[in-house]
C-alpha cells in the first residue's frame, strides 16, 4: 500500500481537493483496488458503466451518486454506499469531497445487511455490547477482508502479527493502537496503516468502533 505504516493519519487532511480538479490516488492495486478520490466543489466524475461494485467510504464533504432513470443518492461524511453494476454511475459534488473507494467483484461475498444503491453508516451496523467485542464481515474473498468491529470500553485485541497490509478507519469513539512497541491514540475520522507482519494490538480506553480493510496478496 502507498501509505506510511505505524502512524495515525487522515484520508481527508492528507488528500485535500484542488480547486477545479478531480484527483485519484491509487493506494493499493490488487484483486480489489483501493483508491482515494478528492473532488473540488462543483466538479464531477461522469457516469460510466462498471462490471463490478464500488464501495465509497466518505471522509469529508458530500457527494451525489447518480445514474439513469432518476437514480441519485446523497452521501455525507461518515456514510458509505455501494454502487450498482452494469448501469451508468457518476459522482458529483457542490461542496467538495474526499472518499476512499474499494472495488468489489460480483463473486466476492457481501453481507446481506448492505445493499447496492443504498446509503448506510458503517458505525450503525454493529452495536456495542457490555464487556464484548462485536465483529461483522462486510465483504471478503481469499485476498481481501473488510470487517467492522465494536469494542466496549476496556476490551481489546491482544498483540498479534498482521497477515497482510491493512488500513483502519476509526468510526466512533476512541481507541489505542499498539504498533511495533509504540501506542497511538486514534479517534473517529482518523486512519492507521499496518504493514504485513507488523505486530499490533487494539485497546478501547473508551467505547470504540472501527473498520479494518485487510489485503492478503
Amino acid at each position: 500500500m502507498k501509505l506510511v505504516a505505524g502512524e495515525v493519519f487522515s484520508m481527508a487532511k492528507d488528500n485535500p481537493p484542488v480547486p477545479g480538479c478531480t484527483i485519484s490516488k491509487a493506494i493499493y492495486n490488487g484483486t480489489n483496488d483501493i483508491i482515494c478520490f478528492s473532488l473540488a466543489r462543483n466538479t464531477d466524475i461522469s457516469a460510466e458503466m462498471y462490471p463490478y461494485y464500488k464501495m465509497l467510504l466518505m471522509a469529508e464533504g458530500t457527494v451525489e451518486v447518480y445514474g439513469t432513470d432518476g437514480f441519485c443518492k446523497t452521501v455525507h461524511a461518515g456514510e458509505s454506499i455501494i454502487t450498482l453494476t452494469d448501469t451508468p454511475v457518476g459522482m458529483k459534488t457542490a461542496s467538495g469531497v474526499v472518499y476512499t473507494e474499494l472495488t468489489i467483484r460480483k463473486e466476492d461475498s457481501m453481507n446481506e445487511v448492505v445493499k447496492p444503491g443504498e446509503v448506510f453508516r458503517l458505525a450503525d451496523l454493529v452495536p456495542y455490547q457490555e464487556d464484548k467485542i462485536v465483529n461483522m464481515d462486510i465483504v471478503h474473498n481469499d485476498k481481501m477482508k473488510f470487517v467492522i468491529m465494536a469494542f466496549d470500553e476496556g476490551t481489546g485485541l491482544s498483540e498479534h502479527a498482521a497477515p497482510g497490509e491493512a488500513i483502519i478507519f476509526a468510526l466512533d469513539g476512541e481507541g489505542v493502537i499498539g504498533y511495533e512497541g509504540r501506542e497511538h491514540v486514534i479517534k473517529a475520522g482518523e486512519n492507521f496503516h499496518f504493514a504485513k507482519g507488523g505486530m499490533h494490538n487494539v485497546k478501547a480506553t473508551k467505547k470504540f468502533k472501527m473498520a479494518l480493510l485487510l489485503t492478503l496478496e
